[in-house]
């Protein structure tokens, strides 16, 4: 976690890391080690708040901050632009004299600034509207609006350093945010109030910070000229992000819309709480296996496409998916057996309802990278449009099966419409995925995983875990179970996974 911001080199080429190395030449697998280190410092930033903040703020208030959060992250997606997307697509890994300067100044700057002038003129007009409403906006509502801003900038920088592949400043950096947020946060709930508006006051303190930081640090080096403005190449930025922009709101809405469809069905904060609370901690398994994978892979993989072609993408996935579809299926199962137990040893008896949540939805996130991976290619081939069409119908199947099932099986009605929908939407990305970009796990360690999984689960309903009551000790024991007949016998039964596994070298005689 080293690197430095680079400078451009004076022939126009890749800018340098600090040790002097091209940044091309990392690899996946240096990347995902980098991000998921990051990963674990940032849930065990979770681990330490999830606690306390789930004792202390009731439903209601979770349900508030839920809801809330909903709104602000389709907020934040609007204000982006795009821009985000073409940052990473558009990078010049192989540029001409100048093309750094263009890059930075029109997919970068200018966004960015139009992104501030549009969230201070939609912030005033609402003013005015609450300033005559009978029922204005709450005060949580006008901080929760302070963090638009600072998250449109925080991305943009985040995707920079993604599309230097600055893996290390970039983790580094995000567990800095995380920590710093932490503190405030707590401090805000424990010392001020036990309010949703003291987390986000927490939040707008945090950002603030650490703005300033990612000013200093990256945007200080960042080339940006006027005498390089090109309204052309923002233009076609525009084009090319403006699809993914109205994805990302539907991927907002596929994550988050259940609580609002739980809010207007039920009429109940306390319920959508409930759902926020187990969706917040399957987030972790996100975080750590899907986000941590996919922003390591699609910088690589751009990169190799554009510059070796489909023979060598197919060859780099088929290196992930390998250990991959082992690591899914395991925390798939781990999640099946002690999952729930994982949900109340943090949060506490008083959250039981949130738990069954906790478990499917992780396990949507367990298994989902295996078909992210696997049928990446639209966007290589900058079919965005493509993209767009197939998240706005999954959050559209989410929705309609939203309105179904929640009146009738409540809240875990979402849960079931959220886990369809996400399979749904990976199994289309793969079907539309072009033959000479897809790749899939092969169908010997597919089995073999899955055979390990229910062995697993088999093995641990048999066995009750041995009795163990206390959610730690159950917690533990599935872990010795997971070695014991699920990770030793995966090495055993596949040499390909066996040649992964870094073994000591042998002392001369």
């Amino acid at each position: 976690m080293n690197d430095v911001a680079p400078a451009a080199r004076a022939d126009g080429q890749a800018p340098l890391a600090a040790d002097g190395k091209d940044p091309k030449r990392t690899s996946v697998a240096s990347h995902y080690l980098r991000y998921s280190t990051g990963s674990l410092f940032v849930l065990l930033a979770g681990f330490v708040s999830f606690p306390i903040l789930t004792r202390l703020l009731d439903n209601t208030q979770y349900g508030i901050l839920g809801y809330v959060d909903t709104w602000i992250g389709l907020a934040v997606g609007i204000a982006k632009l795009g821009a985000q997307h073409s940052i990473i697509r558009y990078y010049p890994h192989r540029r001409e004299p100048g093309a750094l300067a263009s890059f930075a100044t029109n997919l970068v700057a200018v966004p960015a600034l139009v992104s501030l002038l549009l969230w201070a003129l939609t912030a005033g007009v609402l003013g005015i509207i609450s300033l005559f409403d009978a029922e204005p906006f709450a005060p949580v509502f006008w901080v929760a609006m302070l963090t638009v801003p600072l998250g449109v900038w925080q991305s943009y920088t985040e995707m920079v350093l993604r599309a230097r592949e600055q893996s290390g400043l970039t983790v580094m950096l995000r567990v800095i945010w995380r920590w710093v947020e932490l503190g405030l946060i707590l401090s805000a709930v424990v010392f001020i109030s036990h309010t949703a508006l003291a987390v986000y006051g927490g939040r707008v303190a945090a950002a603030a910070v650490m703005l300033t930081a990612y000013i200093a640090l990256i945007w200080r080096g960042l080339p940006i000229r006027r005498d390089a403005f090109d309204g052309a190449a923002f233009r076609e930025s525009l084009r090319y992000g403006f699809p993914l922009l109205v994805s990302e709101l539907a991927g907002v809405a596929l994550i988050s819309i259940d609580r609002v469809m739980l809010k207007l069905l039920t009429h109940d904060y306390a319920v959508v709480g409930v759902y926020t609370i187990g969706y917040s901690l399957a987030m972790t398994v996100s975080v750590f296996l899907h986000a941590t994978l996919y922003e390591a892979f699609t910088p690589v993989a751009n990169r190799i496409y554009d510059t070796e072609g489909a023979a060598a993408l197919r060859a780099l996935k088929d290196r992930i998916l390998l250990p991959m579809v082992y690591c899914s299926f395991a925390i798939a199962a781990g999640l099946w057996i002690v999952g729930a137990d994982a949900l109340l040893a943090l949060s506490g008896p008083g959250k039981a309802a949130s738990a069954p949540i906790f478990v499917l939805i992780g396990i949507n996130y367990a298994l989902m990278p295996l078909l992210d991976i696997g049928g990446y290619g639209l966007l290589l081939l900058k079919r965005s449009g493509l993209v767009l069409f197939l998240t706005v119908g999954a959050a559209l199947l989410n929705l309609v099966l939203d309105w179904i099932l929640i009146p009738r099986i409540g809240v875990m009605g979402a849960v079931y419409a959220t886990f369809i929908s996400y399979g749904a939407l990976g199994v289309m990305f793969c079907f539309t995925c072009p033959r000479d970009l897809l790749r899939l796990p092969d169908a010997r360690a597919t089995l073999t995983a899955l055979g390990l999984a229910l062995l697993l689960i088999a093995v641990a309903h048999e066995t009750a875990l041995f009795g163990i009551v206390s959610h730690w000790g159950r917690m533990a024991v599935a872990v010795l179970l997971g070695l014991l007949f699920f990770a030793l016998p995966a090495l055993a039964l596949d040499p390909r996974l066996r040649a992964l596994v870094p073994l000591p070298p042998r002392r001369s005689a």
